[in-house]
């Protein structure tokens, strides 16, 4: 079974206008009840660099997760962060960007890789804590366009250091680099043999429109996560580097229709989606 991970949080803070908060409460209860595996919502962030998303509090109080099965995500770079949201009764899961880049910490959240490697644990331990699932991510997981050491033996280490911490579910980004599909399945061939126990997945961003080949490779290495925003927006505001798209929904579903897979989105509550991310995102 695919999982499809949709993120209206990556969406609006893709977008330079400060969606309304009563928009984004609209937008967010009706992906709940389309169908995806995890719908993540929002972040706890500083509101002076990604002001998009200050009133994540709001949404959170606002979610109507009745005739919903979907998990509940919410984006936390702090302890303090987990904290917050950990407790929440409505919030079914944290998720956390982690990476060994060092140049892109520095610019990303001015830490290093042991600072970073430190508040992903806590953000695991809250998330152990509360019953929530932690949702880590390796940004740069392909490579990066610094100059940093990357190879996969190194990824792989990386790997077994945040299981040793307790991550079970690791999706990989690219951020800003643009990757191929070779790259994809030499990646996801090595990290499913060498840790066929835990989750991974696809969070792709691209610029080029070969997105097809990419989930091909993810999907034939055995890959079933697969991240995806309404109409591909949004990006790492602060990768120091050109903003490229996110996989979008529609281009998901259509590859899941021309493989003949399963499609766990109801058809009309996702084109109703569709049409509210049109309005919302213009």
């Amino acid at each position: 079974m695919i999982k499809i991970i949709e993120s209206p949080r990556e969406g609006m803070q893709g977008v330079e206008h400060i969606i309304p908060t009563s928009s984004k409460i609209r937008f967010v209860n009706h992906l709940l009840k389309v169908g995806f595996d995890t719908v993540e919502i929002g972040s706890i962030v500083n509101p002076n660099v990604v002001p998009q998303m200050a009133d994540t509090m709001e949404l959170i109080r606002n979610l109507d997760i009745s005739n919903s099965l979907s998990e509940r995500m919410v984006l936390v770079m702090s302890r303090r962060g987990a904290e917050r949201v950990a407790p929440v009764e409505s919030i079914t899961a944290l998720s956390s960007p982690f990476s060994f880049t060092p140049s892109f910490l520095e610019k990303n959240v001015r830490s290093t890789v042991g600072q970073v490697f430190s508040i992903t644990a806590e953000v695991i331990n809250q998330s152990a804590r509360y019953g929530k699932k932690a949702v880590i991510y390796i940004s740069y997981a392909y490579g990066n366009p610094y100059g940093d050491p990357w190879h996969i033996d190194l990824l792989l280490e990386w790997i077994g250091k945040l299981k040793n911490i307790g991550a079970a579910i690791i999706p990989l980004s690219n951020v800003s680099l643009e990757i191929d599909a070779k790259m994809v399945d030499e990646v996801f061939k090595a990290i499913i043999k060498e840790y066929p126990e835990l989750e991974f997945g696809l969070h792709l961003h691209h610029g080029t429109g070969d997105w097809r080949a990419k989930i091909d490779a993810a999907y034939l290495a055995g890959c079933r996560r697969f991240d995806t925003v309404m109409n591909g927006f949004g990006g790492c505001p602060m990768s120091g580097h050109e903003l490229v798209g996110n996989l979008a929904t529609q281009d998901m579903v259509g590859y899941l229709h021309e493989k003949q897979l399963q499609d766990p989105l109801e058809p009309t509550l996702l084109n109703e989606a569709i049409h509210i991310a049109n309005e919302i995102y213009q």
